[in-house]
């Protein structure tokens, strides 16, 4: 339903939209569906019981394009935070980072520097941290920036997204890196001269640039790719691409979404295979929220009857 993707995609970043649902009484409660809670305890709470389950997991906490530095500095200090969590209490769990959270539109020096404390922090308590790539406009100075900390840390990832046209080239020069990629489709609205528009061309590159990582040619650079998807199509390729050419476990993960599929993620589990939940808390959850309903109408029909209910 591309009509109705493009739809949700404007609404993400509509002011009087944004204002008007987080104003719905009952916004905040549909949103559980895709959000743990607002706070950092509810967060370490969804991860604690993930882990139970035998899920891994990557913890996002909300927040884009902030517009003072200050703003961005209290959202380092909010990883920072996390961090010291997971940690304290033993959790099982990555941190993914939106690079505009910490403060790229407004410097990338300040950008950089807060990074670095976040990843400096993980380092410390041996976890990971995963740049969250963004719309076309940042893709380049998100790997500019990735490839500037990948020089002083092994504990950095980066997002590519299949629908642009670009990737590939991006993902060779990644995999010779040897770096930890998330491939996903694409959750922002995009020009056709920059992306692909079609979901089938876009879900053939998806398989495509997966196998540059999962292929290797017998030329393992240590890189290591998580498989971002809940398209079960794309799944079951992957399994059987992973069978026949015996990719060792440790070299990929699947990663799916908090609230999505979350039946195939047990599946999966117990299938024997690494599998990883994005998991996201906070007060700002409107954008994200808004890009889930547009990438599945199965997430707009749960929305709508839990309004009718």
């Amino acid at each position: 339903m591309p009509v109705l993707r493009d739809a949700f995609l404007k609404l993400s970043t509509n002011r009087a939209a944004h204002k008007a649902v987080v104003g719905f009484p009952l916004s905040r409660k549909i949103t559980r569906r895709f959000v743990a809670g607002e706070t950092l305890e509810d967060a370490m709470a969804v991860i604690q019981r993930v882990n139970g389950e035998g899920l891994l997991a990557t913890v996002d906490h909300l927040g884009e394009s902030v517009t003072n530095a200050e703003e961005a500095r209290r959202a380092k200090d909010d990883y920072l935070r996390a961090l010291n969590a997971i940690q304290q209490h033993q959790l099982q769990s990555h941190v993914s980072v939106k690079l505009t959270h910490m403060g790229l539109d407004i410097d990338p020096e300040l950008c950089l520097a807060n990074m670095r404390e976040i990843v400096s922090k993980a380092k410390q308590i041996d976890t990971k941290v995963r740049i969250d790539m963004e719309d076309s406009t940042r893709t380049q100075i998100t790997l500019n920036i990735f490839k500037t900390l990948r020089e002083e840390f092994e504990n950095i990832g980066v997002v590519i997204q299949a629908y642009l046209y670009r990737s590939e080239a991006d993902m060779r020069e990644l995999y010779n890196m040897g770096a930890r990629v998330r491939l996903c489709k694409g959750a922002y609205k995009e020009p056709p001269d920059v992306a692909f528009p079609l979901k089938k061309d876009t879900d053939a590159n998806f398989l495509k640039l997966a196998q540059i990582f999962l292929g290797a040619n017998g030329n393992y650079t240590g890189a290591h790719l998580a498989l971002a998807t809940h398209d079960v199509k794309i799944i079951d390729w992957a399994k059987q691409y992973i069978r026949e050419h015996q990719v060792p476990y440790d070299r990929f993960e699947f990663q799916m979404l908090y609230g999505i599929r979350s039946d195939l993620q047990h599946q999966l589990v117990r299938e024997g295979y690494p599998m990883r939940v994005y998991i996201p808390y906070g007060s700002q959850w409107y954008p994200y929220f808004m890009r889930r309903l547009a990438e599945r109408p199965a997430n707009v029909i749960f929305l709508v009857s839990n309004l009718f209910k």
